[in-house]
Parts: structure tokens; sequence; C-alpha cells
């Protein structure tokens, strides 16, 4: 076999020990016009189907490829050839603006009027997320400068409020999202220089309902630990050796067991003054992390 197609092969079942030269030619010769003969009828076939198709081709078409000849075919002697282009949304718009969608429904949070149709636009990445529209609810707004970005962010985070959504704004570099904070009944955490709040990295936060004392005092303390080895090794610009997690290992845990909430200051004066090191080296092995530590507390950055 050829792909579909079929070839014949002849071959001898039954023959004397001595073949005689005329019978073995006229053998030969009755299997090679078997062979042709099969060829022609293949290609036969191939003719007539090809005729079928054109024929049926021919009863089913309508207009010719060119259109209908007249005065009144409203076509050019030439093919139509239209060239491929491409532009910004801004631009397309204008080009397109014949163009109305459906929208998204009519659960969520309000967000304006829809320009071609008309309509309310509505979005609520959580609503469209739990009936299966979009398969995550993050969401990114980007855009040129002026186009509106702060204000879409705003007008979304602060209707969503009225729906029971809580936000969080981890960083407000520009101090525009913090009037929508009061205005809301909200409030903002403001840090920097001169300024009385202070952060503590240390503190527990909220317990979770269903955890035991043992599984929460675990969690804070690996939280902690892994917490503060991050800002060591931000501040140092490399990693930390088994000597230096040890070190904080051993403040921390002094830390805790004199303070109910540790903060950063106890640690380091726990990691350059440790209790109960006579001979010196848990202080030795600590001494790198504990000044690197002093700088985000009392040195040049200020925590």
């Amino acid at each position: 076999m050829s792909g579909d197609r079929e070839k014949l092969h002849s071959a001898v079942l039954v023959a004397p020990a001595k073949e005689r030269r005329r019978l073995r030619k006229q053998r030969r010769a009755a299997a090679t016009e078997l062979v042709a003969e099969q060829r022609k009828r293949e290609q036969a076939e191939t003719r007539a189907k090809r005729e079928r198709e054109r024929a049926e081709r021919r009863a089913t078409r309508y207009l010719p490829a060119a259109g209908e000849p007249g005065p009144a075919m409203l076509r050019t002697p030439g093919r139509f050839r239209l060239p491929r282009h491409q532009d910004t949304s801004a631009m397309l718009s204008g080009a397109y603006p014949f163009l109305a969608e459906g929208g998204l429904g009519s659960q969520g949070v309000f967000i304006g009027q829809d320009l071609y149709s008309g309509g309310s636009f509505v979005y609520d990445p959580w609503v469209l997320y739990a009936n299966g529209v979009i398969t995550a609810p993050n969401v990114v707004i980007a855009g040129i400068v002026g186009s509106g970005k702060s204000s879409l962010a705003k007008s979304l985070y602060a209707r969503s409020l009225g729906f029971g959504r809580r936000v969080y704004i981890p960083g407000d570099p520009k101090g525009e999202h913090t009037p929508v904070a009061d205005a809301v009944g909200g409030r903002a955490i403001k840090l920097g220089h001169g300024l009385p709040s202070r952060l503590n990295p240390l503190d527990e936060g909220y317990r979770p309902a269903g955890m035991s004392d043992e599984q929460w005092t675990a969690t804070v303390t690996s939280r902690r630990r892994d917490l503060i080895g991050a800002l060591t090794e931000t501040v140092l610009a490399r990693p930390m050796s088994p000597l230096e997690h040890t070190a904080i290992d051993t403040a921390l845990a002094a830390t805790m067991r004199e303070n109910t909430v540790p903060i950063l200051p106890m640690v380091v004066d726990h990691l350059l003054d440790p209790a109960g090191d006579d001979d010196g080296r848990l202080k030795e092995d600590g001494r790198m992390v504990g000044h690197a530590l002093r700088r985000l507390v009392a040195g040049d950055l200020p925590y």
C-alpha cells in the first residue's frame, strides 16, 4: 500500500521443480499484463471522479469568479486587494465607530456609560469570576498620562465598598488615595522621616479561628524568623551564614521570652549583647547581623 492506493503483487504458488524458460516467460508476461490492467482501471476511475467533481461545481455555481458581465457589474477589471494596516485603539475607534457590544451584565459595580450603546457599563471581577466569564479576578489598568487610570481605580474600589469588599492599598507614593480613604471612613498609615507612626514587622497580626496555641506560636515564630532573615539579607546584600541564622534564632527567642509584643530594637540589643554568652562566640557570630539591623532602627535606614 502507498497512501490510499492499492498495489497489485503476483507470486507463484505452485511451480514444477524445473520450469521451462517458455513457461516462465509466459507467466511473467501474464503478471505484467495484470499490473497494466490495474493501472488503467485506476486512471479511468480518477478521470471519472475528476469529471464528476467538475460537473458538480458547474451545476452549483451561481456567479462567475469575476461577477456577472455587463455595464452595471460595479467591479473593477483587476482584482481588488486591500492592504493590511495596524494602529492604536484610539485611532481604530475613530475608524470603526459603529461597534457596540452587549456589556457584561447588570451585577456588580457601575463604572460609567457605554459611549456606543448608551447603556450602563458594569464591571465586578469577583462576580464575573464566580460566573465563569473570566478565569481570574486580577485587573491591570494601563494607559497614557491623563487617560483616567487613577480615576477608574478609585471609582472601582470606592464603589466596591457598598458590596462588602475590603480595600487595602499597600503604597500611595503620590498621596492620591489618602483623601478617598478619609472620605469613606478609612485610615491611612503614613510612614517616613519625622512622622509619629511606626511599623512593627514583628507584630503577630490576627489569629485565624480554629488554630491551637501550639500551631499559632509555631506560625508566628517562623514568620518572624523569616522576616528578620529577609531584612538582614537585604541590608547585607548577601545570603546569611548558618552561624548568623543561629544568632537570629537565639536573639528572637530571648526577646519573645521577655516581651509579649517584641519589636526590632529589642532583637538588635540581644544580637549585639546576648545574654549567657560567656565565651563571646554568639556575640561574634551575630555581630554583622546586629549592625545591619541597627541601620533600620537607629541608623541611616530607619524602618
